[in-house]
């Protein structure tokens, strides 16, 4: 019987005929709804490709292509991205509680993370627990009694600028790490390079890689889950984790059984177990995901406050000047002196906004339909809030591409208050640390462009656009000229930093 015969039986056309129906069904099922927001066209069938890396910067040509809010499409799922200042407060913030749900994350979340990293726990019980607990420390008023821990810190951090200024990304990141050793687990690494601080530095470059948008497709197409051994490096990656945070946690319990562990967070989580609802794994999680988290997007942040006053010096003079008139030369700026430092902190939330540590975002899962302008986000669909581009809004920051601090203040000198930063997030998911990390951003910019005047090197020219492809990002090495600007030089520097924060 040849092709055409068998071609012509009535089952073969009847096969042919549901082949092609299906086809045609599933072609209308992944049509862009006329309802949804505007997007790039994509596959027909796969939708829209991502990319690996840098997704945030091509968001925002997106954002400027297709408008304020546009929709992408992968596989069956909708993705919606919000790139700018208006439409993030109506939808991100005003509809906050519907948006506080994270999308499935095989990957990074259920797997690499054995769902306990509060980051990309999706909603629900064990969500409440874990928010409930960092809340309580982290919040405003209690994040103002770790001043002491910061200053004793950045001490160290200006001391170590002064012996070896051309390791300024290293001096920020053991900076961040110390700090955040301490409030997580009560102790005092002796540098970044300590065994222990590399090995939770390596889970978080592990988890910012991880999460790239469309790295894992395991999370478009689940089923790719039951691929033998698609997903070992995930679970290896989960494994060695949770056995360094439990670790870290015991560690701290026997401490206590001899009265000899340091307030920290961990102590306060062991204490109040029982009323919190955690089990070990969760609390060895939740301490261990503080210190990574903290000690990551920190130490970038003061990079880039770096790197901004060396490559905008009228700005670095503005905030010298106003240091000069507040505090002086005899003395470092405190935490004390923040309120009466408005230039200051205008430049730390302008570094935020120029370049922001967590520049995509994270994305958030919509619980029921929500409705902007004539436009529909559907349950289900995953919305980000992308950063970069929501910082990058004309309408709020004209010329936003220039570095200006100035936007901040109001005509008076003061910080204006109908501004606000999205760098942490938005909504129910907004990031509990941003407190402490502020804070440390604020007191170490004021204590390094006090000490010292910051300028770069015309034989190696910095790249501003030149960052990590992680999750959240960091400079790729830069060098900058660092000179003191105390009586005495460096001696002199040293001298006036010896007894700060003791």
């Amino acid at each position: 019987m040849s092709l055409s015969d068998i071609l012509l039986q009535p089952q073969s056309i009847a096969v042919v005929v549901l082949c092609l129906t299906l086809l045609a069904v599933i072609h209308k099922h992944l049509q862009r709804p006329s309802d949804l927001p505007p997007g790039p066209p994509g596959h027909w069938l796969l939708g829209n490709i991502l990319p690996e890396s840098f997704a945030y910067r091509k968001f925002e040509e997106w954002t400027k292509e297709y408008g304020p809010v546009f929709s992408l499409r992968q596989g069956t799922r909708t993705i919606i991205v919000v790139g700018r200042v208006q439409a993030a407060m109506e939808i991100m913030e005003k509809e906050g509680a519907s948006l506080a749900d994270r999308p499935l994350s095989i990957a990074a979340g259920e797997t690499l993370s054995g769902g306990m990293r509060v980051l990309l726990t999706p909603a629900g019980d064990r969500f409440k627990k874990l928010r409930r607990a960092l809340h309580q420390r982290l919040q405003s008023k209690v994040v103002s009694t770790d001043s002491p821990t910061l200053m004793r810190h950045a001490r160290n951090h200006i001391l170590d600028l002064i012996d070896s200024p051309e390791l300024h990304q290293d001096h920020a990141k053991r900076y961040s790490a110390a700090v955040v050793m301490a409030l997580a687990y009560g102790k005092d690494p002796e540098s970044y390079h300590d065994p222990e601080v590399q090995a939770v530095n390596r889970c978080l470059t592990r988890l910012g890689l991880n999460m790239r948008p469309g790295l894992w497709k395991v999370d478009v197409y689940p089923w790719l889950r039951y691929i033998p051994g698609y997903m070992r490096e995930l679970k290896d990656g989960h494994r060695e984790e949770l056995q360094l945070f439990k670790s870290q946690l015991q560690m701290v319990r026997d401490k206590m059984t001899t009265n000899q562990a340091p307030h920290s967070f961990a102590k306060y989580l062991l204490e109040r177990q029982a009323d919190l609802e955690l089990s070990d794994d969760e609390m060895s999680y939740l301490a261990g995901a503080l210190f990574g988290a903290g000690s990551d997007t920190t130490a970038s942040a003061i990079s880039v406050s770096i790197m901004a006053a060396a490559c905008y010096p009228e700005t670095q003079k503005k905030v010298q000047e106003e240091l000069d008139a507040v505090v002086g030369p005899d003395r470092p700026p405190t935490m004390d002196d923040q309120d009466m430092l408005p230039q200051t902190m205008a430049f730390v939330l302008e570094t935020m906004r120029w370049r922001p540590v967590s520049a995509g975002g994270f994305a958030h899962k919509a619980t029921r339909d929500i409705f902007w302008g004539n436009y529909r986000i559907p349950k289900g669909a995953s919305v980000i809030g992308n950063i970069w581009s929501i910082g990058r809004d004309p309408a709020v920051y004209p010329d936003p591409e220039t570095f200006n601090p100035q936007r901040w203040l109001n005509e008076e000198g003061r910080l204006r208050e109908d501004m606000r930063t999205f760098s942490w997030g938005s909504g129910r998911r907004v990031c509990p640390g941003q407190h402490i990390a502020t804070n440390s951003v604020f007191l170490n910019t004021a204590l390094i462009q006090w000490a010292f005047s910051l300028s770069t090197d015309p034989a190696h020219p910095i790249d501003v656009l030149a960052f990590t492809e992680s999750a959240n990002t960091h400079p790729l090495p830069f060098k900058v000229v660092f000179e003191p600007r105390a009586p005495g030089g460096s001696e002199g520097l040293r001298e006036v930093m010896e007894g700060y924060g003791q």
